[in-house]
């Protein structure tokens, strides 16, 4: 027992971090109740491409125990990584539903992107493309991702449906399904604003097990009965190795904002959720500078790279690591708890499969409105900032296409800030450059 006291001492300086063992477990333990969701989530998002969802689940788990035991052993810093909620969207929704992009060719976007990520972070040319890139247009981007998380996760629970008179409505309260949904959103900011640890996994389970009971319709239950509680792991065979680079090859041109947007959810959206977590841990410096902070980018960046080899998305930094912080946690020892947390999840698939979609409309509702507090950082009474964030999201909500969104956020920035004499930066110019492009091919296929 001492030699195992020792051995961990010298591995993660516990002392010198002033925290123990049985505090970094207990952490490690909270930050993985406050993201498992993602293991349910994920596969039901990315369903909608044609993926198996099985596959995709073993996938979300391998992937998370490989990145947040890497991000442990290298960084020691008390961080959980998995797939990003928002890119996972974005990936199944506007990548493969609206430009019709096969699904492996998806993949192989998403891995490129990983790639290129990775030789930014290691020639440290990622600092310089963070700054440039304004505020308004970051917050803008994230709002919109934000709406368009929280519209799917009501579609697919039947809470929002068509209507010819008002284009969407919300569904009968006749409808079961739309009831337990409603119910959902009435109990999932409960419990997140009684901060409950693992307000979000809990919110799915509870709803999931009341969906057991709960008749749909159709003869049978929204949650159907599980045949088994726990079964050995299944590999992901219908989504392992299946990257079609070129398709990518061939579309580079049309896939060209696609690629820039995932590079700006690692960039910026790894950036601050690390900020957040280790600000939250008092471990940044004088300077205001992130602890082993390359390390953290390599690690996010090749399970950028290594997640679509097994059938997932963009793979981030989760904010909920902050939970893990607020309980004591301080160091890799956390992120190895939260990776054994995901090995133990591998085994309990059945369960996972069988979480409706009422059951985690909620929990994408919350991830939506979590992702509303980039506003906080602008300055409403400053139309330079406030105009083209709203556009952003605006546009990219009414027109379902989140280019849309970013191409008009981006041109109207840059020309109030050409009408104003001041300087539009090299990565603005590029930007806009790209939109042009995508509009001139895209205007062409179709």
């Amino acid at each position: 027992m001492r030699g195992a006291s020792v051995w961990l001492e010298r591995l993660f300086g516990l002392r010198r971090a002033g925290t123990t063992a049985g505090r970094e477990v207990v952490a490690g333990l909270t930050t993985f109740a406050a993201m498992v969701y993602c293991v349910a989530v994920n596969p039901m998002i990315l369903a909608a491409t044609g993926m198996d969802r099985a596959s995709v689940l073993t996938a979300t788990c391998l992937i998370a125990i490989l990145s947040t035991g890497m991000v442990g052993l290298l960084a020691n810093l008390p961080l959980g990584l998995a797939p990003a909620m928002g890119s996972n969207v974005i990936f199944a929704w506007v990548l493969v539903v609206q430009m019709q992009v096969p699904w492996p060719a998806a993949l192989a976007v998403v891995s490129l992107t990983g790639i290129i990520f990775l030789i930014l972070t290691l020639t440290r040319v990622r600092e310089r493309i963070a700054h440039e890139l304004p505020d308004p247009l970051r917050v803008g981007i994230q709002i919109a991702v934000g709406l368009v998380i929280m519209f799917i996760g009501m579609r697919n629970a039947g809470f929002v449906v068509a209507s010819k008179n008002t284009f969407i409505t919300m569904g009968s309260l006749r409808d079961p399904g739309v009831v337990l949904t409603l119910v959902g959103f009435i109990l999932t900011p409960v419990l997140v604003a009684r901060r409950v640890p693992g307000a979000l996994i809990l919110s799915i389970m509870v709803m999931t097990v009341t969906g057991l009971f709960v008749p749909d319709g159709h003869g049978g239950t929204i949650t159907r009965w599980p045949t088994r509680l726990a079964a050995l792991p299944v590999w992901p065979r219908e989504t392992a190795f299946r990257l079609d680079f070129a398709y990518v090859a061939h579309h580079l041109a049309y896939l060209l904002p696609m690629i820039f947007f995932f590079l700006c959810t690692e960039l910026f959206g790894t950036l601050a959720n690390l900020l957040g977590v280790v600000g939250a841990a008092g471990l940044l410096g004088r300077t205001g500078a992130i602890p082993r902070a390359t390390e953290v980018f390599a690690t996010d960046a090749i399970g950028t790279i290594v997640g679509p080899m097994l059938g997932t998305a963009v793979v981030t930094v989760y904010s909920e690591s902050v939970t893990g912080v607020q309980a004591g946690g301080r160091t890799g020892l956390t992120a190895l708890v939260i990776a054994a947390g995901f090995v133990v999840s591998l085994f309990l698939w059945p369960l996972f499969m069988i979480i409706p979609p009422q059951a985690t409309a909620p929990a994408l509702l919350m991830v939506g409105i979590l992702m509303f507090g980039g506003i906080a950082r602008l300055d409403l009474t400053d139309q330079t900032q406030t105009i083209p964030a709203v556009l952003t999201f605006t546009i990219a909500l009414l027109t379902s296409n989140l280019i849309n969104g970013m191409a008009l956020g981006t041109f109207s920035y840059m020309l109030m800030m050409l009408a104003g004499g001041r300087r539009v930066s090299p990565v603005l110019w590029m930007l806009g450059g790209i939109f042009i492009l995508f509009f001139v091919v895209s205007a062409h296929l179709h």
